[in-house]
């Protein structure tokens, strides 16, 4: 197939854990073949990975705004998976798109990552919230301060769609989950782990303890990484086809998530596995402290509450497989994994 003809897709945060997944499904995808995908990596080393299954890397960062806009305007599609609250970015890739609408009178199409964090409360683990978020309810998303983690930039991403001259899709990962094991991380060119459960596992074994936020009584959705990266193509899926076939902009809101958890549970399991790996004083977690949690997770935000219904995205054929039952067989093999990178 002629360059010309190829769907032409540009991926930011393609070595990252979500990136990089989201490309090893597309580059499995069954029209693989019409794509023609190129990333943004940090590093020089890696391109020629990256070349060698097909993929055109081009070396910079989110930083570099002029090169984000380049690329923008030179795709059919962008898949945003680098940092969602990056407004700069977001701004830069989105100019690029409209350079591209203005020159060839077609709609671009922006799938954007944010992230179930924007629904965070103030509970510091110590309480659950009744408020469940449908990603159907259009006006209670909208009631969401522009304060909340990411919500500046998921304004700015539908702002853009409700202009016309780009079709925006936003994806909200909840806890992700699983060591991913796809191509990229075999190349060696993607971060196989997730954020929020190695935080936990880690700062159990900086403080010799595994530790847990207030009462550990704060509940989050959750989702597994491969489910994660079939979520991404399903809407891809549906937004390559045309713009009736999946809500955008407004009604662009997707959840990813197949279950729910108690936080503080995750901190048991973690707290016990890390006595019987002689890395934890006690099979019971202790609070952290304060400091604790500025030191480990940035603030309080492990203790929040962030809960939601994924129905949008099943209406147009999502079909995720890992229930919370994965979640927590997931964690010992994390664990272990976590203890081994740091030599213990």
């Amino acid at each position: 197939m002629p360059e010309s003809e190829k769907t032409h897709i540009f991926i930011t945060g393609a070595t990252g854990y979500i990136g990089g997944s989201v490309l090893s499904a597309l580059l499995s995808h069954p029209k693989a073949k019409s794509f023609r995908i190129t990333v943004l990596t940090r590093s020089p080393d890696k391109v020629a990975s990256f070349n060698s299954v097909g993929v055109i890397a081009v070396v910079g960062s989110n930083q570099d705004l002029e090169k984000l806009t380049e690329l923008a305007r030179n795709s059919d599609v962008v898949i945003a998976c680098a940092d969602s609250d990056d407004l700069q970015a977001a701004k830069a890739i989105l100019l690029g798109l409209k350079q591209r609408y203005d020159k060839t009178d077609e709609v671009p199409i922006l799938i954007h990552t944010s992230g179930t964090g924007v629904l965070i409360d103030d509970a510091a683990g110590n309480y659950v919230t009744d408020k469940i978020y449908s990603d159907l309810d259009i006006p209670m998303i909208e009631s969401l301060p522009k304060t909340q983690p990411h919500r500046e930039v998921d304004i700015e991403v539908v702002a853009a769609d409700q202009k016309g001259y780009v079709r925006t899709y936003i994806i909200l990962p909840s806890t992700i989950y699983g060591i991913a094991n796809t191509p990229m991380v075999k190349l060696g060119i993607q971060n196989p782990y997730s954020k929020q459960i190695p935080a936990l596992i880690t700062a159990g074994i900086d403080r010799k303890q595994g530790g847990v936020v207030g009462k550990g009584l704060n509940l989050w959705p959750n989702i597994h990484i491969n489910d994660t990266a079939t979520l991404y193509t399903t809407i891809f899926d549906a937004a390559t086809k045309g713009p009736a076939e999946a809500g955008h902009g407004r009604e662009g809101f997707y959840f990813g998530a197949n279950g729910e958890h108690r936080v503080g549970r995750i901190s048991e399991i973690i707290a016990q596995l890390l006595h019987e790996m002689k890395l934890g004083k006690s099979p019971e977690p202790t609070v952290f402290t304060e400091e604790e949690l500025r030191k480990y997770f940035g603030g309080p935000y492990m203790g929040s509450n962030s809960r939601v219904r994924a129905e949008r995205a099943k209406l147009i054929g999502w079909n995720p497989v890992h229930s919370v039952d994965s979640l927590w067989a997931s964690l010992k093999p994390e664990t272990d994994a976590i203890a081994e990178m740091q030599n213990i």
